[in-house]
């Protein structure tokens, strides 16, 4: 079982829909994803619920968590989200940046093409490693 954090600062946004879009398309015996912050916020963006609840998934029970150690232990990749000199760094794991727009505070209309461009992201990263799920 492969573990990927979806780090971003306050843990409340693109890496929420990050982990979320993870879990649902990835083949649940291979990997999982998780997702944390370095300064988590007290809850999911409104916004970015909402959004995700027009494609059916419900992140109303999401909490932001702090990234710590422990969490990054069993971890294989850590995925940040384009959080520049904010983002976190954990030795010993692979990683990559998806420079995303923080979706807090916008427009429906662009909290959903940040949506839809996470889930490509998500969807690609799958079918690069090999752990898309059956559809």
């Amino acid at each position: 079982m492969k573990t990927v954090i979806f780090a971003c600062v306050h843990n409340a946004g693109r890496s929420q829909m990050a982990a979320a879009f993870f879990n649902a398309l990835a083949d649940s015996e291979k990997a999982r994803g998780v997702s944390a912050g370095t300064q988590p916020g007290e809850r999911v963006h409104p916004e970015v619920q909402a959004a995700m609840a027009e494609l059916g998934i419900d992140l109303s029970g999401a909490k932001p968590q702090r990234l710590t150690d422990e969490l990054a232990r069993d971890a294989q990749w850590l995925i940040t989200m384009g959080c520049g000199e904010a983002c976190p760094h954990v030795p010993g794991l692979k990683r990559d940046d998806w420079p995303l727009e923080d979706p807090k505070g916008k427009p429906v209309e662009r909290v959903r093409q940040i949506r839809d461009e996470v889930r490509a992201r998500v969807s690609a990263f799958l079918a690069r490693e090999g752990w898309l799920g059956q559809s």
